[in-house]
């Protein structure tokens, strides 16, 4: 989450992603509390955004409906590809809802 806290300004968002893809093991309890606690809205919607993107099992446990997502829009990169469901705009080499090298 700190690494995503970085994303755009010290860290790059295809660096975010790819360690995002290693995370395929994290426990969905764990998860749920660091979400809850976690204080950046941009961190919980990239986070979850790139968990769903990289199809990982534990993405679905998380009850999304304790987790505060806030308002409004936020933009990792001007002119990127908007997605609804978090309400962020990320690079336009994320296509459709599987990230390139994401698990099928």
């Amino acid at each position: 989450m700190e690494v995503l806290y970085g994303v755009p300004q010290v860290d790059s968002y295809e660096e975010a992603r790819l360690l995002m893809e290693g995370l395929s093991t994290l426990r969905p309890r764990l998860v749920q509390a660091l979400l809850e606690h976690c204080a950046s809205v941009k961190v919980k919607r990239l986070f979850m955004f790139l968990a769903e993107n990289c199809k990982h099992g534990w993405a679905g446990k998380v009850d999304l409906s304790k987790v505060d997502f806030g308002s409004g829009k936020r933009v990792l990169k001007k002119g990127g590809r908007f997605d609804a469901k978090y309400q962020i705009t990320v690079p336009s080499t994320e296509t459709g809802s599987t990230a390139p090298g994401a698990r099928a």
